[in-house]
Protein backbone atom coordinates (compact mmCIF):
# COMPACT_ATOMS: atom_id res chain seq x y z
CA UNK A 1 0.00 0.00 0.00
CA UNK A 2 1.18 3.54 -0.71
CA UNK A 3 2.46 5.62 2.21
CA UNK A 4 -0.53 7.47 3.65
CA UNK A 5 1.00 10.98 3.25
CA UNK A 6 1.88 10.22 -0.37
CA UNK A 7 -1.65 9.02 -1.07
CA UNK A 8 -3.21 12.13 0.57
CA UNK A 9 -0.98 14.45 -1.48
CA UNK A 10 -1.82 12.70 -4.73
CA UNK A 11 -5.58 12.68 -4.09
CA UNK A 12 -5.54 16.39 -3.25
CA UNK A 13 -3.58 17.11 -6.42
CA UNK A 14 -5.97 15.06 -8.58
CA UNK A 15 -8.98 16.91 -7.14
CA UNK A 16 -7.37 20.32 -7.56
CA UNK A 17 -6.49 19.62 -11.18
CA UNK A 18 -9.99 18.31 -11.89
CA UNK A 19 -11.64 21.43 -10.38
CA UNK A 20 -9.25 23.78 -12.19
CA UNK A 21 -9.91 22.03 -15.52
CA UNK A 22 -13.68 22.11 -15.01
CA UNK A 23 -13.45 25.88 -14.45
CA UNK A 24 -11.42 26.23 -17.65
CA UNK A 25 -8.38 27.61 -15.84
CA UNK A 26 -4.76 27.11 -16.81
CA UNK A 27 -2.10 26.79 -14.13
CA UNK A 28 -1.07 30.33 -15.00
CA UNK A 29 -4.67 31.49 -14.60
CA UNK A 30 -5.04 29.76 -11.22
CA UNK A 31 -1.78 31.36 -10.08
CA UNK A 32 -3.08 34.83 -11.03
CA UNK A 33 -6.40 34.13 -9.33
CA UNK A 34 -4.96 32.85 -6.03
CA UNK A 35 -1.66 34.71 -5.78
CA UNK A 36 0.15 31.36 -5.44
CA UNK A 37 3.06 30.62 -7.74
CA UNK A 38 2.53 28.48 -10.85
CA UNK A 39 5.41 26.16 -9.92
CA UNK A 40 3.95 25.66 -6.41
CA UNK A 41 0.52 24.79 -7.83
CA UNK A 42 2.13 22.41 -10.31
CA UNK A 43 3.90 20.60 -7.47
CA UNK A 44 0.57 20.29 -5.62
CA UNK A 45 -1.24 18.86 -8.64
CA UNK A 46 1.50 16.29 -9.15
CA UNK A 47 1.15 15.11 -5.58
CA UNK A 48 4.60 16.29 -4.56
CA UNK A 49 3.40 18.92 -2.07
CA UNK A 50 0.42 19.34 0.22
CA UNK A 51 -0.62 22.95 0.92
CA UNK A 52 -0.93 24.35 4.40
CA UNK A 53 -4.32 25.30 5.80
CA UNK A 54 -4.13 28.97 4.81
CA UNK A 55 -3.31 28.02 1.21
CA UNK A 56 -6.21 25.55 1.10
CA UNK A 57 -8.53 28.29 2.32
CA UNK A 58 -7.36 30.55 -0.53
CA UNK A 59 -7.92 27.79 -3.09
CA UNK A 60 -11.35 27.04 -1.62
CA UNK A 61 -12.43 30.66 -1.79
CA UNK A 62 -11.11 31.48 -5.26
CA UNK A 63 -12.35 28.21 -6.80
CA UNK A 64 -15.68 28.51 -5.00
CA UNK A 65 -15.31 24.98 -3.69
CA UNK A 66 -16.08 23.90 -0.11
CA UNK A 67 -12.99 23.44 2.03
CA UNK A 68 -14.24 20.04 3.23
CA UNK A 69 -14.57 18.83 -0.36
CA UNK A 70 -10.97 19.79 -1.13
CA UNK A 71 -9.48 17.98 1.86
CA UNK A 72 -11.77 14.95 1.65
CA UNK A 73 -10.17 11.73 0.38
CA UNK A 74 -13.39 10.84 -1.43
CA UNK A 75 -13.04 11.09 -5.20
CA UNK A 76 -15.74 11.84 -7.74
CA UNK A 77 -17.13 8.84 -9.61
CA UNK A 78 -14.96 9.37 -12.69
CA UNK A 79 -11.77 9.27 -10.59
CA UNK A 80 -12.81 6.69 -8.00
CA UNK A 81 -11.12 3.71 -9.73
CA UNK A 82 -7.79 5.57 -9.61
CA UNK A 83 -8.20 6.04 -5.87
CA UNK A 84 -8.86 2.33 -5.48
CA UNK A 85 -5.77 1.47 -7.51
CA UNK A 86 -3.60 3.87 -5.50
CA UNK A 87 -4.85 2.50 -2.18
CA UNK A 88 -4.48 -1.12 -3.25
CA UNK A 89 -1.23 -3.09 -3.41
CA UNK A 90 -1.13 -3.15 -7.19
CA UNK A 91 1.55 -0.45 -7.62
CA UNK A 92 3.73 -2.37 -5.17
CA UNK A 93 3.00 -5.74 -6.75
CA UNK A 94 3.60 -4.73 -10.37
CA UNK A 95 7.32 -5.38 -10.97
CA UNK A 96 7.86 -1.91 -12.44
CA UNK A 97 11.60 -1.93 -11.77
CA UNK A 98 12.09 -4.92 -14.10
CA UNK A 99 11.03 -2.70 -16.99
CA UNK A 100 12.89 0.43 -15.89
CA UNK A 101 9.82 2.23 -14.53
CA UNK A 102 9.83 4.03 -11.20
CA UNK A 103 6.64 4.28 -9.16
CA UNK A 104 6.98 8.07 -9.04
CA UNK A 105 6.99 8.19 -12.84
CA UNK A 106 3.74 6.25 -12.90
CA UNK A 107 2.21 8.62 -10.35
CA UNK A 108 3.23 11.57 -12.53
CA UNK A 109 1.44 9.97 -15.48
CA UNK A 110 -1.69 9.52 -13.36
CA UNK A 111 -1.51 13.12 -12.17
CA UNK A 112 -0.99 14.54 -15.67
CA UNK A 113 -3.88 12.73 -17.37
CA UNK A 114 -6.17 11.30 -14.66
CA UNK A 115 -9.27 10.88 -16.83
CA UNK A 116 -7.39 9.05 -19.61
CA UNK A 117 -5.49 6.88 -17.15
CA UNK A 118 -8.74 6.11 -15.36
CA UNK A 119 -10.34 5.01 -18.64
CA UNK A 120 -7.29 2.89 -19.45
CA UNK A 121 -7.28 1.23 -16.01
CA UNK A 122 -11.01 0.55 -16.22
CA UNK A 123 -10.50 -1.06 -19.63
CA UNK A 124 -7.70 -3.29 -18.33
CA UNK A 125 -9.85 -4.34 -15.35
CA UNK A 126 -12.78 -5.23 -17.65
CA UNK A 127 -10.52 -7.22 -19.97
CA UNK A 128 -9.03 -9.05 -16.99
CA UNK A 129 -12.49 -9.95 -15.71
CA UNK A 130 -13.76 -11.06 -19.14
CA UNK A 131 -10.76 -13.32 -19.65
CA UNK A 132 -10.67 -14.49 -16.04
CA UNK A 133 -7.09 -13.28 -15.57
CA UNK A 134 -5.78 -14.05 -12.10
CA UNK A 135 -3.07 -12.47 -10.00
CA UNK A 136 -0.96 -15.55 -10.74
CA UNK A 137 -1.40 -15.27 -14.51
CA UNK A 138 -0.57 -11.54 -14.33
CA UNK A 139 2.68 -12.24 -12.47
CA UNK A 140 3.61 -15.07 -14.83
CA UNK A 141 2.96 -12.82 -17.83
CA UNK A 142 5.23 -10.19 -16.24
CA UNK A 143 7.93 -12.79 -15.71
CA UNK A 144 7.65 -14.00 -19.32
CA UNK A 145 8.00 -10.43 -20.57
CA UNK A 146 11.12 -10.06 -18.43
CA UNK A 147 12.59 -13.27 -19.83
CA UNK A 148 11.74 -12.32 -23.40
CA UNK A 149 13.25 -8.84 -22.96
CA UNK A 150 16.58 -10.53 -22.12
CA UNK A 151 16.26 -13.30 -24.76
CA UNK A 152 15.93 -15.59 -21.73
CA UNK A 153 19.67 -15.50 -21.10
CA UNK A 154 21.16 -14.24 -17.81
CA UNK A 155 24.93 -14.23 -17.77
CA UNK A 156 25.20 -13.40 -14.07
CA UNK A 157 23.27 -16.54 -13.09
CA UNK A 158 25.34 -18.63 -15.51
CA UNK A 159 28.53 -17.38 -13.84
CA UNK A 160 27.07 -17.99 -10.36
CA UNK A 161 26.38 -21.62 -11.27
CA UNK A 162 29.92 -22.06 -12.61
CA UNK A 163 31.40 -20.36 -9.54
CA UNK A 164 29.37 -22.69 -7.31
CA UNK A 165 30.66 -25.75 -9.20
CA UNK A 166 34.24 -24.54 -8.82
CA UNK A 167 33.88 -23.83 -5.09
CA UNK A 168 32.40 -27.26 -4.40
CA UNK A 169 34.55 -29.20 -6.87
CA UNK A 170 31.74 -30.38 -9.12
CA UNK A 171 33.01 -31.66 -12.46
CA UNK A 172 30.66 -30.05 -15.00
CA UNK A 173 31.97 -32.28 -17.78
CA UNK A 174 30.27 -35.22 -16.04
CA UNK A 175 26.64 -35.92 -15.15
CA UNK A 176 25.62 -34.16 -11.91
CA UNK A 177 23.79 -36.50 -9.55
CA UNK A 178 21.41 -35.94 -6.65
CA UNK A 179 23.96 -37.57 -4.34
CA UNK A 180 26.53 -34.92 -5.28
CA UNK A 181 24.13 -32.11 -4.41
CA UNK A 182 22.53 -33.69 -1.34
CA UNK A 183 25.94 -33.96 0.28
CA UNK A 184 26.49 -30.22 -0.13
CA UNK A 185 23.02 -29.40 1.20
CA UNK A 186 23.60 -31.46 4.33
CA UNK A 187 27.27 -30.71 5.03
CA UNK A 188 27.44 -27.07 3.95
CA UNK A 189 23.94 -25.77 4.64
CA UNK A 190 22.84 -28.06 7.49
CA UNK A 191 19.80 -29.44 5.68
CA UNK A 192 17.81 -32.44 6.84
CA UNK A 193 16.24 -34.43 4.00
CA UNK A 194 13.10 -36.46 4.75
CA UNK A 195 11.54 -38.63 2.06
CA UNK A 196 8.89 -40.30 4.22
CA UNK A 197 6.63 -37.51 5.49
CA UNK A 198 4.89 -36.55 2.24
CA UNK A 199 3.70 -40.09 1.58
CA UNK A 200 1.70 -39.97 4.82
CA UNK A 201 -0.63 -37.33 3.37
CA UNK A 202 -2.92 -38.48 0.54
CA UNK A 203 -3.87 -34.95 -0.49
CA UNK A 204 -0.24 -33.96 -1.18
CA UNK A 205 0.19 -36.30 -4.11
CA UNK A 206 0.98 -33.48 -6.55
CA UNK A 207 3.73 -31.92 -4.39
CA UNK A 208 7.31 -32.92 -5.02
CA UNK A 209 8.80 -31.17 -2.03
CA UNK A 210 8.18 -28.83 0.92
CA UNK A 211 10.91 -26.76 2.56
CA UNK A 212 10.57 -25.91 6.26
CA UNK A 213 12.84 -22.90 6.89
CA UNK A 214 12.74 -22.99 10.71
CA UNK A 215 14.90 -26.11 10.92
CA UNK A 216 16.03 -26.41 7.29
CA UNK A 217 14.10 -29.58 6.66
CA UNK A 218 13.43 -30.59 3.07
CA UNK A 219 10.49 -32.95 2.68
CA UNK A 220 10.78 -34.71 -0.65
CA UNK A 221 8.56 -37.24 -2.42
CA UNK A 222 10.30 -40.60 -2.40
CA UNK A 223 8.79 -41.57 -5.76
CA UNK A 224 10.28 -38.77 -7.83
CA UNK A 225 12.85 -39.57 -10.49
CA UNK A 226 16.56 -39.07 -10.10
CA UNK A 227 16.42 -36.10 -12.50
CA UNK A 228 13.61 -34.43 -10.54
CA UNK A 229 15.43 -34.92 -7.25
CA UNK A 230 18.62 -33.44 -8.70
CA UNK A 231 16.71 -30.39 -9.97
CA UNK A 232 15.05 -29.82 -6.58
CA UNK A 233 18.39 -30.04 -4.78
CA UNK A 234 19.96 -27.65 -7.27
CA UNK A 235 17.18 -25.11 -6.66
CA UNK A 236 17.67 -25.36 -2.89
CA UNK A 237 21.40 -24.78 -3.35
CA UNK A 238 20.60 -21.73 -5.48
CA UNK A 239 18.44 -20.19 -2.73
CA UNK A 240 21.27 -20.64 -0.23
CA UNK A 241 24.26 -19.81 -2.44
CA UNK A 242 22.59 -16.67 -3.81
CA UNK A 243 21.27 -15.66 -0.37
CA UNK A 244 17.64 -15.62 -1.49
CA UNK A 245 15.30 -15.47 1.49
CA UNK A 246 12.02 -14.31 -0.05
CA UNK A 247 11.12 -17.59 -1.67
CA UNK A 248 8.48 -20.21 -2.32
CA UNK A 249 8.42 -23.25 -0.05
CA UNK A 250 6.77 -25.89 -2.22
CA UNK A 251 7.35 -27.31 -5.68
CA UNK A 252 5.15 -26.86 -7.55
CA UNK A 253 4.00 -23.78 -5.70
CA UNK A 254 0.58 -23.64 -4.06
CA UNK A 255 0.66 -19.98 -3.02
CA UNK A 256 2.88 -16.92 -3.19
CA UNK A 257 2.91 -13.63 -1.33
CA UNK A 258 4.44 -11.27 -3.90
CA UNK A 259 6.08 -11.04 -7.31
CA UNK A 260 9.59 -11.27 -5.86
CA UNK A 261 8.88 -14.85 -4.81
CA UNK A 262 7.84 -15.70 -8.38
CA UNK A 263 10.95 -14.01 -9.76
CA UNK A 264 13.23 -15.70 -7.22
CA UNK A 265 11.72 -19.07 -8.10
CA UNK A 266 12.69 -18.40 -11.72
CA UNK A 267 16.23 -17.38 -10.70
CA UNK A 268 16.67 -20.56 -8.63
CA UNK A 269 15.28 -22.68 -11.49
CA UNK A 270 17.59 -20.99 -14.00
CA UNK A 271 20.57 -21.63 -11.69
CA UNK A 272 19.55 -25.29 -11.41
CA UNK A 273 19.33 -25.64 -15.19
CA UNK A 274 22.71 -23.95 -15.66
CA UNK A 275 24.32 -26.26 -13.09
CA UNK A 276 22.81 -29.50 -14.38
CA UNK A 277 23.22 -28.60 -18.08
CA UNK A 278 26.36 -26.42 -18.23
CA UNK A 279 26.47 -23.93 -21.08
CA UNK A 280 29.97 -24.92 -22.22
CA UNK A 281 29.27 -28.61 -22.70
CA UNK A 282 25.82 -28.05 -24.20
CA UNK A 283 27.17 -25.47 -26.65
CA UNK A 284 29.90 -27.88 -27.77
CA UNK A 285 27.41 -30.76 -28.13
CA UNK A 286 24.96 -28.66 -30.16
CA UNK A 287 27.73 -27.31 -32.38
CA UNK A 288 28.71 -30.87 -33.30
CA UNK A 289 25.09 -31.91 -33.72
CA UNK A 290 24.24 -29.00 -36.03
CA UNK A 291 27.28 -29.86 -38.14
CA UNK A 292 25.92 -33.33 -39.00
CA UNK A 293 25.22 -33.80 -42.69
CA UNK A 294 22.18 -35.98 -41.99
CA UNK A 295 19.37 -35.67 -39.47
CA UNK A 296 20.09 -38.23 -36.73
CA UNK A 297 17.53 -38.05 -33.90
CA UNK A 298 19.45 -40.67 -31.93
CA UNK A 299 22.33 -38.19 -31.60
CA UNK A 300 19.96 -35.63 -30.08
CA UNK A 301 18.67 -38.21 -27.60
CA UNK A 302 22.26 -39.02 -26.66
CA UNK A 303 22.89 -35.35 -25.91
CA UNK A 304 19.79 -35.19 -23.68
CA UNK A 305 20.74 -38.41 -21.90
CA UNK A 306 24.21 -37.04 -21.17
CA UNK A 307 22.58 -34.78 -18.58
CA UNK A 308 20.66 -35.74 -15.46
CA UNK A 309 17.54 -33.83 -16.49
CA UNK A 310 13.95 -34.15 -17.63
CA UNK A 311 12.84 -33.50 -21.20
CA UNK A 312 11.28 -30.22 -20.06
CA UNK A 313 14.45 -28.99 -18.33
CA UNK A 314 16.48 -29.74 -21.48
CA UNK A 315 14.04 -28.00 -23.84
CA UNK A 316 13.88 -24.97 -21.57
CA UNK A 317 17.68 -24.89 -21.40
CA UNK A 318 17.72 -24.69 -25.19
CA UNK A 319 15.79 -21.41 -24.93
CA UNK A 320 18.74 -20.00 -22.94
CA UNK A 321 21.53 -21.30 -25.16
CA UNK A 322 20.21 -21.10 -28.74
CA UNK A 323 19.59 -17.31 -28.79
CA UNK A 324 22.89 -16.48 -27.09
CA UNK A 325 25.38 -18.85 -28.69
CA UNK A 326 23.79 -19.72 -32.03
CA UNK A 327 21.88 -16.50 -32.74
CA UNK A 328 18.68 -18.56 -33.11
CA UNK A 329 16.40 -16.00 -31.53
CA UNK A 330 13.05 -16.47 -33.21
CA UNK A 331 11.84 -19.41 -31.19
CA UNK A 332 9.12 -20.52 -28.80
CA UNK A 333 8.71 -23.02 -25.98
CA UNK A 334 5.36 -24.67 -25.21
CA UNK A 335 4.09 -27.10 -22.61
CA UNK A 336 0.73 -28.79 -23.18
CA UNK A 337 -1.20 -30.95 -20.72
CA UNK A 338 -4.03 -33.34 -21.50
CA UNK A 339 -6.34 -35.44 -19.36
CA UNK A 340 -6.97 -38.80 -20.97
CA UNK A 341 -10.26 -38.89 -22.95
CA UNK A 342 -10.74 -35.14 -22.50
CA UNK A 343 -11.43 -33.09 -25.68
CA UNK A 344 -9.34 -30.25 -24.26
CA UNK A 345 -5.60 -29.69 -24.51
CA UNK A 346 -4.29 -26.98 -22.20
CA UNK A 347 -1.33 -24.75 -23.00
CA UNK A 348 0.10 -24.50 -19.48
CA UNK A 349 3.43 -22.80 -20.19
CA UNK A 350 4.83 -20.70 -23.02
CA UNK A 351 7.78 -18.50 -23.87
CA UNK A 352 8.43 -16.52 -27.06
CA UNK A 353 11.83 -15.09 -27.89
CA UNK A 354 12.20 -12.03 -30.17
CA UNK A 355 8.89 -12.37 -32.02
CA UNK A 356 5.41 -13.16 -30.76
CA UNK A 357 5.13 -16.41 -32.67
CA UNK A 358 1.93 -18.40 -32.77
CA UNK A 359 0.55 -20.08 -30.84
CA UNK A 360 -0.35 -18.32 -27.60
CA UNK A 361 -2.46 -19.52 -24.71
CA UNK A 362 -6.10 -19.07 -25.69
CA UNK A 363 -8.54 -17.68 -23.11
CA UNK A 364 -11.67 -18.26 -25.19
CA UNK A 365 -11.82 -22.03 -24.67
CA UNK A 366 -11.17 -22.60 -28.35
CA UNK A 367 -9.64 -25.81 -29.69
CA UNK A 368 -5.92 -25.69 -30.47
CA UNK A 369 -4.95 -27.00 -33.89
CA UNK A 370 -4.75 -30.80 -33.74
CA UNK A 371 -2.09 -30.80 -36.47
CA UNK A 372 0.55 -29.43 -34.11
CA UNK A 373 3.32 -31.88 -33.28
CA UNK A 374 2.93 -30.83 -29.63
CA UNK A 375 -0.52 -32.41 -29.58
CA UNK A 376 0.35 -35.33 -31.87
CA UNK A 377 3.14 -36.54 -29.55
CA UNK A 378 0.61 -36.67 -26.69
CA UNK A 379 -1.79 -38.63 -28.90
CA UNK A 380 1.01 -41.00 -29.92
CA UNK A 381 1.86 -41.52 -26.25
CA UNK A 382 -1.75 -42.31 -25.36
CA UNK A 383 -2.12 -44.68 -28.32
CA UNK A 384 1.08 -46.54 -27.49
CA UNK A 385 1.32 -49.55 -25.24
CA UNK A 386 4.79 -48.46 -24.17
CA UNK A 387 5.42 -46.19 -21.19
CA UNK A 388 8.49 -44.38 -22.45
CA UNK A 389 8.40 -40.87 -23.92
CA UNK A 390 7.30 -40.24 -27.50
CA UNK A 391 9.12 -37.84 -29.79
CA UNK A 392 8.24 -35.98 -32.94
CA UNK A 393 9.51 -33.32 -35.32
CA UNK A 394 7.78 -31.47 -38.13
CA UNK A 395 7.74 -28.28 -40.14
CA UNK A 396 4.64 -26.32 -39.18
CA UNK A 397 3.47 -24.02 -41.97
CA UNK A 398 0.81 -21.60 -40.79
CA UNK A 399 -2.11 -21.12 -43.18
CA UNK A 400 -2.29 -17.64 -44.75
CA UNK A 401 1.09 -16.76 -43.22
CA UNK A 402 4.63 -16.79 -44.57
CA UNK A 403 6.21 -18.15 -41.39
CA UNK A 404 7.22 -21.77 -41.02
CA UNK A 405 8.72 -23.36 -37.92
CA UNK A 406 10.82 -26.44 -37.29
CA UNK A 407 9.24 -27.87 -34.15
CA UNK A 408 10.63 -30.61 -31.89
CA UNK A 409 8.35 -32.16 -29.30
CA UNK A 410 8.32 -34.93 -26.72
CA UNK A 411 5.51 -36.25 -24.52
CA UNK A 412 5.51 -38.10 -21.20
CA UNK A 413 3.03 -39.05 -18.54
CA UNK A 414 2.73 -36.74 -15.55
CA UNK A 415 4.06 -38.76 -12.60
CA UNK A 416 2.13 -36.68 -10.07
CA UNK A 417 -1.26 -36.30 -11.73
CA UNK A 418 -3.40 -39.30 -12.54
CA UNK A 419 -4.43 -39.73 -16.19
CA UNK A 420 -2.56 -36.58 -17.22
CA UNK A 421 -0.04 -36.50 -20.07
CA UNK A 422 2.04 -33.57 -21.21
CA UNK A 423 4.30 -32.50 -24.02
CA UNK A 424 7.09 -29.95 -24.29
CA UNK A 425 8.05 -28.40 -27.60
CA UNK A 426 10.53 -25.96 -28.99
CA UNK A 427 9.86 -24.25 -32.32
CA UNK A 428 12.42 -22.35 -34.41
CA UNK A 429 11.54 -19.98 -37.23
CA UNK A 430 12.73 -21.45 -40.54
CA UNK A 431 14.83 -18.47 -41.55
CA UNK A 432 17.78 -18.55 -43.97
CA UNK A 433 20.02 -18.25 -40.91
CA UNK A 434 18.54 -21.37 -39.28
CA UNK A 435 18.72 -23.39 -42.50
CA UNK A 436 22.37 -22.45 -42.83
CA UNK A 437 23.07 -23.20 -39.16
CA UNK A 438 21.50 -26.69 -39.35
CA UNK A 439 23.71 -28.42 -41.87
CA UNK A 440 21.43 -31.48 -41.91
CA UNK A 441 18.36 -29.47 -42.84
CA UNK A 442 16.60 -30.50 -46.04
CA UNK A 443 12.99 -29.60 -46.85
CA UNK A 444 12.06 -33.20 -47.67
CA UNK A 445 13.69 -34.63 -44.52
CA UNK A 446 10.86 -33.56 -42.22
CA UNK A 447 7.10 -33.90 -42.49
CA UNK A 448 5.49 -30.56 -43.32
CA UNK A 449 2.02 -29.81 -41.96
CA UNK A 450 -0.28 -26.94 -42.84
CA UNK A 451 -1.52 -25.78 -39.46
CA UNK A 452 -3.79 -23.17 -37.92
CA UNK A 453 -3.92 -21.65 -34.45
CA UNK A 454 -7.35 -22.68 -33.22
CA UNK A 455 -9.99 -24.68 -35.10
CA UNK A 456 -12.44 -21.81 -34.68
CA UNK A 457 -10.15 -19.44 -36.63
CA UNK A 458 -8.55 -21.91 -39.06
CA UNK A 459 -8.84 -21.67 -42.85
CA UNK A 460 -7.43 -25.13 -43.63
CA UNK A 461 -9.87 -26.87 -45.98
CA UNK A 462 -11.09 -30.46 -45.47
CA UNK A 463 -9.14 -30.88 -42.23
CA UNK A 464 -9.73 -34.38 -40.86
CA UNK A 465 -8.24 -33.45 -37.47
CA UNK A 466 -10.60 -30.49 -36.97
CA UNK A 467 -12.21 -30.47 -33.50
CA UNK A 468 -14.56 -27.55 -34.15
CA UNK A 469 -16.01 -25.67 -37.10
CA UNK A 470 -14.29 -22.37 -38.01
CA UNK A 471 -17.26 -20.24 -36.90
CA UNK A 472 -15.12 -17.26 -35.85
CA UNK A 473 -13.39 -17.19 -39.21
CA UNK A 474 -16.71 -17.56 -41.02
CA UNK A 475 -18.17 -14.68 -39.02
CA UNK A 476 -15.19 -12.47 -39.92
CA UNK A 477 -15.59 -13.35 -43.60
CA UNK A 478 -19.32 -12.58 -43.42
CA UNK A 479 -18.71 -9.14 -41.92
CA UNK A 480 -16.01 -8.48 -44.52
CA UNK A 481 -18.42 -9.29 -47.35
CA UNK A 482 -21.07 -7.02 -45.83
CA UNK A 483 -18.53 -4.19 -45.51
CA UNK A 484 -17.47 -4.63 -49.16
CA UNK A 485 -21.09 -4.58 -50.35
CA UNK A 486 -21.83 -1.42 -48.34
CA UNK A 487 -18.72 0.24 -49.78
CA UNK A 488 -19.82 -0.66 -53.34
CA UNK A 489 -23.27 0.78 -52.73
CA UNK A 490 -21.82 4.02 -51.34
CA UNK A 491 -19.47 4.29 -54.33
CA UNK A 492 -22.32 3.75 -56.82
CA UNK A 493 -24.19 6.75 -55.38
CA UNK A 494 -21.17 9.02 -55.29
Amino acid sequence: MMIEDEYIRLIFGLKLKQIRTEKNLSLFGLAKLTGLSKSYLNEIEKGKKYPKTDKILILSEKLETPYDHLVSLKLDKNLAPIGEILQSKILKEIPLDLFGIKENNLIDIVANAPAKVNAFISTIIKIAKNYNLTRESFFLASLRSYQEAHSNYFDDIEKDAERFAELYQLDLSKKITSTDLEEILIEEYAYTVNDNELSKHDNLGELRNIFIPKNKTLLIDKNISEAQKTFIYAKELAYNFLNINDRLFTFPWIKFENFDQVLNNFIASYFAGALIIPRKSLTEALTNFFALEEWKPLKLHQIINHYNCSQETFYQRLTNILPKYFNIKNLFFLRFTHKIKSPTYRLSKELHITQQQAPHANRNNEHYCRRWIAIKTIQDLENSSKTRATFGIQISSYVNQKNEYLVLSSATTDPFKKDINRSVSIGMLLSPHLKKKLRFFEENTFTKKLVGVTCETCAVKNCKERASEPFRLERQEKYKEIANTVEQIISSYS
